[in-house]
């Protein structure tokens, strides 16, 4: 430990404030003055500061519930569902029992306390129990043990810690305008390609054979573990010891709420040895470079007109089989696919450059957290932070100004 540094209880430090719901089949318990906030509100936070709550409560609800009110300026901590969320209130604030209110004493600077709990987040975690969702108790919080520098000390290294997360920021959200790019940058792509080419448009049943009849599905408890791969509606499901197919084919997604989300391909190709059950539909295609072109052109488009029910969305065989397909000569569909493959074979390589970069930036600042509370953060240069991240690969004039962050 640093020269001049002490090792304190949370609780001898601060006053923690337990929080409580007023009765909710009260009106005049609710829709007062006084600022409320539970878990699920501190996680929708984008700042690590709070001025104002979904919800309110009246000063007869603080009276009549086991809520309390703390001053401005104190750390607040999820402790259950989840363990970990945190602010601070720049306004008097209280919480319902899933929060505490931390209120630093005149030894412990705010943003220090935050500092230290954003950087054991995991321990803090780790000290929750319960069987049915774990909860941090104000015994356990205020026993946590926390290195305490002096005033000026702790100043001047939330200033550096201050610094250095502001310059993260601003690298982080060049990154993450670069990957966005660089995944705009083939949907931008592929949109032109089938807007502007003049083809014959078939149905995708006169260009295909429908093999839906040859599905099997196999309950869990029935499968066979192997290394044989079984598919459902969104990919690989399981892995048995048995086959239905043995060749190439195209799978479209046939339920499930990714028909109308599309936050996965609703169609991917199969190969080989597979079982595929009854949740995605199974096309057979003449050649390979058809199977593809189609493949690439169902899942650039949205297909919402050809899917029953919102709250179990279903794309059945009937409404599948009148899916529209332009279709090129075999000459053109071998040159859209090959360029399109060489395309998302670079952009894939751009995405997990950035990807990689955001990932290494999150890293980054864990290992300047560790070092400020070790007591090895003499500067923002011996932070090693970053330096601002290149110019995005596209719309670099519209890239994101990031003010200065605490967090």
């Amino acid at each position: 430990m640093k020269q001049g540094w002490e090792i304190k209880k949370l609780g001898e430090v601060s006053e923690i404030f337990n929080g409580g719901t007023p009765k909710t089949n009260i009106a005049e318990f609710w829709d007062g003055d006084i600022h409320w906030i539970t878990p699920a509100d501190l996680g929708k936070l984008t700042n690590p500061t709070v001025a104002d709550t979904p919800r309110k409560i009246s000063k007869l609800g603080l009276e009549k519930s086991s809520a309390k009110l703390f001053p401005e300026n104190s750390v607040i901590l999820s402790t259950r569902a989840p363990i970990g969320h945190l602010a601070i209130n720049e306004v008097s604030m209280s919480t319902n029992q899933g929060c505490r209110g931390i209120v630093p004493s005149k030894k412990l600077n705010t943003w220090f306390l935050y500092y230290f709990l954003k950087k054991n987040i995991e321990f803090l975690d780790s000290l929750g129990t319960g069987a049915t969702f774990k909860e941090l108790s104000t015994k356990a919080l205020a026993g946590v043990e926390i290195p305490l520098p002096p005033i000026p000390e702790q100043q001047r290294i939330v200033s550096i810690l201050d610094e250095c997360f502001a310059a993260i920021a601003r690298v982080k959200a060049n990154a993450e305008q670069n990957l966005k790019n660089a995944k705009e940058l083939f949907e931008s792509y592929l949109q032109g390609v089938f807007e502007n080419g003049n083809w014959e448009k078939k149905t995708l049943n006169q260009i295909s054979e429908n093999l839906d009849s040859k599905r099997v599905p196999i309950t869990k408890n029935k499968r066979k573990s192997g290394k044989i791969p079984y598919y459902g509606a969104s990919g690989v499901v399981d892995y048995i010891a048995d086959y239905i197919f043995n060749e190439d084919l195209l799978c479209i997604s046939e339920d499930g709420a990714n028909l109308l989300a599309r936050t996965y391909p609703i169609a991917y190709s199969i190969s080989g040895k597979t079982w595929v059950n009854n949740h995605a539909h199974v096309l057979q295609f003449p050649n390979l470079i058809t199977q593809k072109f189609v493949k690439i052109y169902i899942n650039s488009i949205r297909i919402d007109d050809y899917v029953s029910g919102m709250a179990q969305p279903k794309l059945n065989q009937a409404m599948l089989n009148k899916i529209l397909i332009p279709v090129p000569s075999f000459e053109e569909q071998q040159t859209i696919v090959r360029h399109l493959d060489a395309l998302r074979a670079e952009t894939q390589k751009l995405e997990a450059i950035y990807q990689k970069k955001i990932d290494d930036l999150e890293e980054l600042k864990k290992s300047i957290l560790q070092k400020a509370f070790a007591g090895e953060l003499h500067s923002p240069e011996g932070a090693a932070y970053p330096s601002d991240a290149a110019t995005p690969i596209a719309n670099s004039q519209t890239s994101p100004k990031t003010s200065p962050e605490r967090a």
